[in-house]
């Protein structure tokens, strides 16, 4: 459900922030703004929104440092809005929280269809039951992973690839598939964006990441989730 959700845009560039207070009020959105790093933190830890628009160029920061300190203490879903070029910095808001990214300049369509699908996943994780394979535990609502009762710190990104399997658990999904479901449309093709996080969970998840028990590898096409692990 969108109608009615609060979005918090973030941007020094005033037109900007006009642009997309209209795009996103018409589109039924109760739309707040923000114009640095401090003025974002305060928004949201005073009234939280139900997403992000957030840019990566601050005057008093960076997004990637609004990123870093909200994932510290909540799940809100975020969008980068980045400039062509940003790519090192783009890299570095997902790798620390950020849910997806659009380059400017955008669409109208595809932001609304980003945010649509961001807001979306935040509310279906509500109440979804946990999934267990082997020692390892998802909890889906909770956002939490354990294994052998000990929980492991997944970035959210992470957790939502994760997610994404256990949804899915014993079934493949392709390489596109699992692009769009947790970064949205036009990221299907991000093959190397997969494939680095996938490393980094199997390190986490796995005793032995060489040879994965949970996270398998069908190759060139995709990823599942385990039904049940060897002994």
């Amino acid at each position: 459900m969108t109608a009615g959700a609060r979005v918090l845009v973030v941007d020094d560039e005033l037109q900007i922030l006009r642009g997309l207070r209209v795009v996103l009020r018409t589109a039924g959105y109760d739309v707040a703004t923000a114009q640095s790093k401090a003025e974002a933190l305060d928004a949201v830890s005073v009234r939280p929104p139900d997403a992000m628009l957030l840019d990566l160029v601050l005057p008093d920061g960076s997004g990637v440092d609004v990123c870093r300190e909200v994932r510290r203490w909540s799940g809100l879903p975020i969008i980068v809005l980045s400039a062509v070029g940003d790519e090192r910095e783009k890299v570095r808001a997902l790798d620390v929280g950020a849910d997806d990214y659009v380059t400017k300049p955008f669409g109208k369509e595809e932001l609304l269809a980003r945010l649509r699908a961001v807001i979306r996943r935040s509310a279906e994780a509500a109440g979804e039951p946990a999934v267990a394979v082997g020692d390892l535990e998802i909890d889906l609502a909770d956002r939490r992973v354990r294994r052998a009762g000990e929980e492991v710190h997944l970035t959210p990104i992470e957790f939502d690839l994760v997610a994404a399997l256990a949804r899915h658990r014993g079934k493949l999904m392709t390489h596109r598939q699992l692009l769009q479901e947790v970064w949205g449309p036009g990221h299907g093709e991000d093959t190397h964006y997969l494939r680095v996080h996938v490393a980094h969970i199997r390190a986490k998840l796995e005793p032995d990441p060489a040879r994965p028990r949970y996270v398998l590898t069908d190759p060139g096409v995709g990823y599942r989730l385990a039904d049940e692990t060897a002994s």
